[in-house]
């Protein structure tokens, strides 16, 4: 890629049968394997890999993985795979997406006018201030869209969305103004947040079943439960989101989750 990160979320659940026909040494030894190929620290590793056990019937074990290769996040899966635990950790879904600067995030001439058209006028000397603290917060938000440090957060969930295309809520016949704004609008929402939940969207238009893919990163579930129920109430999700299937975890070390599975 020239700009951004290639994503992928991948969820195993723990087939029973499978470890039960393993000897123990087999165990040992996959159990060796599976925390290599899982070390974040490794030379083999992506830019970033997180592992983490996921609550509920739908997986056991969660990775995120981003790199500017996807062939380097693959290689990961495949030697999961054909790892001596590979026929234990059974797929259960999975979500392909890229990093990606939205076009909703305003450049700064359209933060300017945006101020104008909130009712600040350049004249006024907040304008000027405002302006400029947001040109310099610009380039870092930027760069965490595009190259994301995953934050020391225990928890974390991730879920897929589309914007709608039903006829009476058609997200993408509406004009660029409106959807900015109700984009404008959703942010603001999620900024009452800071602190407790990091979040990240990453774009799956031509590369899976929804067009983003939503991770975020929290301090506790209720943390969690508080954004989302809170954000749905905006325009932008009450009138024009769908969402698919949520996956909550929490984040350990690969050793962590393999003893957390008991394998």
């Amino acid at each position: 890629m020239t700009e951004g990160w290639h994503c992928l979320h991948m969820y195993y659940q723990v087939d029973q049968q499978a470890l039960k026909s393993l000897v123990p040494a087999d165990i040992a030894f996959g159990r060796a394997e599976v925390q290599e190929i899982l070390d974040p620290a490794s030379p083999d590793a992506p830019a970033r890999l997180q592992v983490s056990v996921v609550s509920g019937h739908k997986a056991d074990l969660g990775l995120m993985m981003m790199d500017p290769d996807p062939l380097k996040i693959d290689a990961i899966t495949q030697r999961l795979r054909a790892s001596r635990l590979g026929p234990v950790l059974k797929a259960a879904w999975s979500f392909v997406s890229i990093t990606e600067v939205s076009e909703y995030v305003p450049t700064a001439e359209q933060y300017a006018e945006r101020l104008q058209r909130e009712g600040t006028l350049p004249s006024d000397p907040a304008f000027q201030a405002k302006l400029n603290a947001y040109q310099q917060r610009l380039p870092a938000m930027n760069q965490q869209r595009l190259y994301p440090e995953i934050p020391p957060f225990p928890v974390v969930t991730f879920y897929p969305m589309n914007k709608i295309r039903h006829p009476l809520a058609n997200w993408y016949t509406e004009p660029f103004s409106v959807r900015s704004d109700l984009m404008a609008e959703h942010a603001t929402s999620g900024i009452r947040f800071a602190g407790r939940v990091s979040q990240l969207i990453t774009a799956s238009t031509g590369f899976d079943d929804w067009e983003w893919g939503v991770t975020l990163w929290s301090r506790s579930p209720e943390h969690v439960k508080d954004i989302v129920y809170s954000m749905r109430f905006d325009r932008a999700s009450a009138k024009y989101a769908e969402f698919g299937p949520f996956y909550v975890g929490y984040i350990m070390t690969a050793k962590q989750a393999l003893e957390h599975l008991r394998i």
